[in-house]
């Protein structure tokens, strides 16, 4: 048997595989082939082939009921972990984050990741724009149910399309990224205000349209910070939503005076990141 260590909350055991997937399908050259285990499948997407800049994705499909982590699990899970290192003329790859759903963790607190399908973009710079290039991945990630499985696959891809067939699904997946702003900022959804109750309080003020379902998650300056995910107070201020969490699960000997912040504020369709310093 196999434990997952989280962040927050031990998850629980190895379970026994018994799902068979379907044969790997046709697949566009577009697309690498599906690399499946028993709850999970996984390929690459390569965009159009210009310039020294292109757009690739990861490709996640999960079985029903099933889930996978976002780069920040909450306050239990394992994040996903790409290596990129045997990739051919690639000098960096960036992967971009669709925003998260929450759901419970089943033990009590809350989880933040994907369910059926997601793709995760890829912002690829190739170290000569008018050479071969294949991006190779080494990807470690976990799916969960009541359990939790860590899965370790490996996936490549050419690109070699002037005009990629995948450019639609990688549009779409970009959409679903948040995108940046600043605190303050007139969109449909907006952070108002961030300070401090005491030392170890940090309230957020949200602006979001009556009715509106919003939700809001946080990061620290470095990965190692666990701090866990806000809650909507249920006495706001009038004319806005406030989120609270506790400076919590913060590395040993750190001091969150001036800590850079990043607030991802989701509302239906809407999402956005901010980044400010902690006063």
């Amino acid at each position: 048997m196999i434990a997952i260590v989280p962040m927050r909350v031990a998850l629980g055991l190895l379970a026994t595989l018994s799902v068979v997937w379907p044969a790997t399908e046709v697949h566009a050259e577009d697309s690498s082939p599906w690399q499946r285990d028993a709850h999970s499948a996984v390929r690459l997407l390569a965009g159009s082939r210009s310039g020294a800049v292109l757009l690739g994705g990861i490709a996640i499909q999960l079985e029903p009921g099933w889930k996978t982590y976002w780069r920040t699990p909450g306050d239990s899970g394992v994040p996903p972990r790409f290596d990129f290192s045997k990739s051919e003329n690639v000098d960096a790859v960036t992967v971009l984050w669709p925003a998260p759903m929450k759901f419970d963790d089943g033990a009590g607190g809350t989880s933040l990741g994907y369910k059926h399908q997601v793709v995760l973009p890829l912002r690829i710079v190739a170290k000569s724009a008018d050479k071969p290039l294949t991006l190779r991945a080494n990807i470690n990630y976990a799916v969960c149910e009541k359990l939790c499985i860590p899965v370790e696959t490996s996936v490549e891809l050419a690109f070699a399309s002037v005009a990629s067939t995948e450019d639609g699904a990688l549009s779409s997946a970009l959409d679903t990224v948040p995108k940046p702003a600043n605190i303050g900022d007139p969109n449909p959804v907006t952070i108002r205000d961030v300070k401090r109750s005491g030392k170890a309080t940090v309230l957020v003020d949200v602006a979001a349209p009556e009715g509106k379902d919003v939700s809001l998650y946080v990061e620290g300056p470095t990965p190692d910070w666990a701090l866990p995910v806000p809650k909507l107070e249920p006495n706001s201020p009038p004319g806005v939503k406030r989120f609270s969490f506790e400076l919590d699960g913060l590395p040993p000997g750190a001091n969150p005076d001036g800590a850079a912040l990043k607030l991802t504020l989701v509302g239906g369709d809407r999402a956005y990141e901010f980044n400010t310093n902690l006063e």
